[in-house]
């Protein structure tokens, strides 16, 4: 078969064209990240290898020596990359440079924006990896060959960064992948040796096998090595490192190699644990949000070594779900080289390790909370999916209700500033709970009719809105002693701050208006638990609140809205007698009317905390009808 006959032309996936597009234009500034971006591809690939070499030694092809090599010919105007690690079959060339297989990427496209600025910065946190090559090439050349494959497997990519690339089989007598870049005319800058050597160290520097380059004439005798080359970077693990010898733009810099991020991380902690388990973790808070956070499942974040040697990375185990957000490395001196993801289910070292990272996060979480406006960055990214943890465990529920933030009453804005100390800290004296409403918005909860009573009394009550907040406060009962009581759920109890004259209006109001409560009790049995005299309400007619035993009617809605089946119950009305409509249902004597009236009440109420009528034209004729009524 000539080559012509085995070559294959195919295109490319829609999103990566829109990516390929994107990053030319918006990443031009920035292009020197080409070669970092590649480099830590070649880095994996050689990690890979030597893992999958534990069980098959015979996939190193008798040369276990692994390095990266940079190579540049100012006559062709190329740039090569060469690795010796895993390589890639024809199937996987296809799956890793022809199509983009990442959660959250229609969601990436949604959010661009078309400012090349923010776009840039949204292209560098989805994590562009070997298409940064673009950037600079106006063709690339991938060769290819998995390890352990035959010489004739392997496989060379060809593509002008635009709709398509070709394929062929092709003869590769070294396992591993050269990728050739054919600089454009404006990126021959890069043809130099003394540049390609910056750009290394400056990005590459921590990269734990050997970046090595042709020798040159400046090049000193320590530098060069037997064969002749240059090794640029140190060639160390930064997390074997002492602390004291990393600078910030080290640590920076690693993490952006393991995330493939842009951005520089918010946060990190370098720990080194020793004694009866030992191992070292490296562990990062990224600035931005990856796009797959509220996928559960997909978790990438931190890599395990053994003893150096990279084993994988996707370690669910080392890190609960909650914290599914952090980057890094974990490396153990304990666990045997070839443990299963089966086995790490089930290993007291992998547990101890984890309650380790996790404990170590948590530390600098609070350690963060001290620049509040440094913590407030971190909580309205990561916020919601933090609050998974008292929902997952009981473990750390009182070291995550420390780091958690509401917005409130107190504050006139939707941002979560609010912790439960200063709540406590505020709480009036007499005060016994801490009080929360919630809603489906925060402009919602702000003016639901159940906030009223505390609104005159200046009661703070912390608003929840995002949809995890009620199982969040279905587990975390308490906080500092003090009980939480949802101002929607079960009889209002203000403890010793309602006065005893409070008290014993409520009790008269009450009696009086018996046969009130009782006579529209009779009307909406079918709709309501029960109809009673209210505490909360100081402006409005009605509200509707939930038994303190049952499901809210907020995440009720949710469960419905997402096809699950929830528990039949129905809510309480609670009335407010001195308010005009209610005086005016009390003096009605015709039952029809009485009726209608009735049932309004109960609408309104239901629209007033974003619930959905069963019967609207119903309610409109209803209300029609009484509107002409009163006109008359």
């Amino acid at each position: 078969m000539s080559a012509k006959e085995n070559q294959e032309t195919l295109g490319f996936q829609t999103e990566v064209k829109q990516l390929l597009d994107l990053m030319i234009h918006s990443l031009y500034s920035n292009r020197e990240i080409f070669l970092r971006e590649l480099i830590s591809n070649a880095s994996d690939a050689e990690d890979k290898l030597r893992f999958e070499a534990l069980k098959n030694d015979e996939l190193y092809e008798k040369d276990a020596d692994l390095k990266i090599k940079i190579e540049f010919n100012k006559d062709l105007k190329t740039i090569t990359v060469v690795d010796n690690g895993i390589g890639m079959s024809r199937e996987e060339v296809i799956e890793n440079l022809g199509t983009i297989a990442k959660s959250g990427t229609k969601e990436f496209f949604d959010s661009l924006t078309g400012d090349q600025t923010k776009d840039s910065q949204l292209i560098g946190q989805f994590g562009v990896g070997f298409y940064s090559c673009f950037i600079v090439a106006k063709k690339v050349e991938v060769i290819t060959r998995r390890a352990g494959e035959d010489r004739a497997n392997g496989v060379h990519w060809v593509s002008e960064g635009e709709s398509e690339y070709t394929i062929e089989i092709v003869d590769k007598p070294k396992r591993g992948t050269k990728v050739i870049l054919h600089l454009r005319d404006d990126a021959e800058e890069f043809l130099d040796s003394f540049k390609l050597k910056n750009i290394i160290t400056k990005y590459s520097d921590h990269i734990s096998f050997p970046i090595n380059m042709d020798k040159d004439d400046e090049s000193s005798d320590e530098e060069k090595d037997v064969t002749g080359e240059d090794t640029v970077n140190s060639a160390t693990a930064i997390w074997t490192r002492n602390k004291k010898d990393i600078n910030d733009d080290e640590y920076n810099e690693f993490y952006k190699h393991i995330a493939h991020d842009f951005e520089d991380p918010i946060a990190y902690a370098h720990n080194k644990v020793e004694g009866k388990l030992e191992y070292t973790s490296l562990l990062y808070l990224p600035s931005r949000a990856p796009f797959d956070l509220w996928d559960r499942e997909q978790r990438h974040g931190v890599k395990l070594y053994i003893r150096r040697i990279f084993i994988m990375d996707d370690a669910k185990q080392l890190l609960p779900s909650w914290l599914r957000f952090v980057k890094g490395v974990v490396d153990s001196d304990d666990l045997p080289l070839n443990i299963s993801r089966e086995i790490l289910q089930q290993n007291k070292v992998v547990d101890s390790i984890r309650s380790g990272c996790t404990k170590k996060i948590i530390s600098l979480l609070k350690t963060m909370t001290k620049d509040e406006e440094k913590y407030q960055g971190f909580w309205k990214i990561f916020g919601k999916v933090l609050k998974e943890g008292v929902v997952d465990t009981q473990d750390y529920k009182e070291d995550l209700s420390f780091l958690f933030r509401f917005s409130s009453t107190h504050e006139d804005t939707e941002e979560q500033k609010v912790s439960l100390k200063d709540y406590v800290d505020r709480m009036q004296e007499g005060q016994n709970s801490i009080y929360y409403v919630i809603a489906d918005s925060y402009m919602m909860a702000k003016s639901s009719p159940h906030l009223e009573i505390f609104k005159k009394k200046g009661i703070e009550v912390l608003i929840l809105s995002d949809p995890i907040d009620e199982w969040v406060t279905s587990h975390l009962t308490e906080f500092d002693g003090k009980a939480f009581q949802s101002v929607n759920k079960g009889e209002l109890d203000l403890g010793d701050i309602q006065s005893e004259d409070d008290k014993n209006k409520r009790k008269k109001n009450s009696k009086a208006n018996d046969e009130l409560v009782e006579r529209i009790k009779g009307v909406m049995s079918e709709k309501v638990k029960d109809v009673r005299i209210t505490e909360r309400l100081t402006t409005s007619p009605a509200c509707l609140v939930s038994d303190s035993n049952d499901m809210g009617r907020h995440l009720e809605q949710i469960l419905q809205a997402s096809g699950q089946t929830v528990p039949d119950s129905k809510p309480i009305l609670e009335i407010n007698p001195d308010h005009p409509i209610v005086k005016k249902i009390g003096s009605e004597k015709d039952n029809a009317l009485f009726n209608d009236w009735s049932h309004i009440l109960f609408d309104q109420a239901l629209l007033s905390e974003g619930g959905q009528l069963t019967d609207p034209v119903g309610f409109i004729n209803k209300l029609n009808s009484m509107i002409i009524a009163m006109s008359k």
